[in-house]
């Protein structure tokens, strides 16, 4: 039976939320602690709050460090909206637009009428 202790990382001797360790075994058999970072929940959407896929949930400082397409989707509203809320947005608009165009219609044929 090996000896399962190792020494921490850093200076911080506290189990805390931000001070995770997992034991990693090096390849010269020895035993390692190895600090886990925190998971982020990533960018969320602006409409329904819900989490955007194809984005990786980084913390907000390692974004800086990705190339733009991995910033964001390639669509309207790519990093800010879910495509769930994109159709809704330009849905919406086509309806409006219609009803606009009824309308319109209706009032040429009271005109006529008269």
């Amino acid at each position: 039976m090996g000896d399962n202790r190792y020494t921490l990382v850093g200076r911080q001797p506290y189990a805390t939320r931000s001070n995770k360790t997992k034991a990693i075994r090096t390849p010269g058999g020895r035993l390692s602690g190895q600090v886990i970072v925190k998971k982020s929940k990533g960018p969320r959407c602006s409409d329904c709050k819900c989490s955007i896929q194809g984005i990786k949930h980084l913390k907000q400082s390692a974004y800086k460090n990705l190339k733009k397409r991995e910033r964001r989707v390639s669509r309207a509203y790519g990093g800010s909206c879910c495509a769930g809320c994109v159709r809704q947005r330009i849905v919406r608009a086509f309806l409006l637009e219609e009803q606009k165009a009824v309308k319109k219609v209706l009032a040429e044929r009271q005109a006529s009428k008269k």
